[in-house]
């Protein structure tokens, strides 16, 4: 499995980005995928995931409004949709998957397939 990550960027408080992890290298029925971001000196957290095979889709509380992630499976490509921007936000975001898990997991402990990760940095 191969997740390659893409999308970040600099951004002013209150902008917009459109992060984008592409899959490859497995057929991903049954998995699930995860966004998570990472802080400087703060401790990897969930932002949103997905089934590649439902509609269903989670999202932290307190990101819950601003966030989207949607996903294309033709493409195999998930899509983290992010709005109006703060400050807090920046951190390197991680694309993940795995479906070890019988039900959708937020911890990052249950995925094993992680992208490298891109950096989002806003501005106040």
């Amino acid at each position: 499995v191969q997740l390659q990550a893409s999308g970040g960027g600099l951004v002013q408080a209150g902008g917009s980005l459109r992060l984008s992890c592409a899959a490859s290298g497995h057929t991903f029925s049954g998995y699930y995928m995860g966004w998570f971001r990472q802080a400087p000196g703060k401790e990897r957290e969930f932002v949103a995931g997905i089934w590649w095979s439902s509609q269903w889709a989670y999202y932290s509380d307190s990101l819950k409004g601003r966030f989207k992630i949607s996903r294309d499976n033709i493409e195999t490509t998930v899509y983290l949709q992010m709005n109006n921007l703060q400050p807090e936000d920046t951190g390197v975001y991680y694309c993940a998957t795995d479906n070890r898990a019988a039900d959708f997991s937020a911890s990052s402990h249950d995925y094993d397939y992680w992208g490298q990760g891109t950096q989002v940095t806003v501005s106040s």
